[in-house]
């Protein structure tokens, strides 16, 4: 069994993180998931959540993802997410906001969306 995984975290406009780790945590529609190297192949869809990728460093990297889909096969894992952002890219500020806004008009997708942010912004 390999040590280590190959990880790529790719949003729809970007490359928002690529590299070695030892494991991925993340939220697809089954519920949370983890892999490590060796893991059976696996294809899934992803729910807006953080992702925290254990790097084979011993550092964390956490981002904020918003759909998508997961792939593993031959220790190589794809993320391929609609929308995300690092959590040292996450202005938590903007977020709070957009977290008053959206409880305010009652728009559950965007509350959501914002709670990730500021999630994955904390745990930075």
């Amino acid at each position: 069994m390999a040590a280590e995984l190959h990880v790529e975290l790719v949003a729809a406009d970007r490359k928002v993180w690529s590299g070695e780790a030892t494991l991925v945590v993340a939220r697809t529609t089954s519920g949370d998931i983890g892999v490590m190297p060796g893991h059976q192949p696996l294809l899934g869809v992803l729910e807006s959540g953080p992702v925290t990728i254990r790097t084979s460093e011993g550092g964390t990297v956490v981002a904020a993802v918003h759909g998508g889909f997961i792939s593993f096969a031959d220790n190589k894992l794809s993320l391929l997410a609609e929308i995300a952002e690092l959590s040292d890219e996450i202005d938590v500020q903007r977020a709070e906001r957009a977290l008053d806004r959206a409880q305010s008009e009652a728009d559950a997708f965007a509350q959501r969306r914002a709670e990730v942010r500021l999630r994955a912004a904390a745990a930075h």
